[in-house]
């Protein structure tokens, strides 16, 4: 089962496989607005497991504009392995 952790949080969570991020990362204290991909208030960064995430995002595409380790917590989905985020 796939594994979210939180960098400074001592809590990992185990989600299943094309599970969104919305609800573990809004648990954990990640700011929300819109939840569509459009305001950015929800990224979220990277640091090690992008390739356990779901494809970029058109949202995310043209809000992040370089993709690199930066990702919209309400557009990404958890695919498998581990995936470890800060914000």
């Amino acid at each position: 089962m796939p594994k979210l952790k939180i960098e400074d949080q001592s809590e990992e969570f185990e989600l299943p496989e094309d599970s969104p991020l919305v609800e573990v990362c809004e648990e954990a204290g990640v700011p929300f607005a819109c939840t569509e991909g459009v305001c950015g208030t929800c990224v979220i960064e990277v640091k090690e497991g992008m390739e356990n995430l779901s494809e970029f995002t058109q949202e995310e595409e043209d809000f992040l504009g370089e993709l690199d380790t930066e990702r919209l917590a309400c557009q990404c989905k958890i695919k498998k392995g581990e995936v470890t985020i800060s914000f």
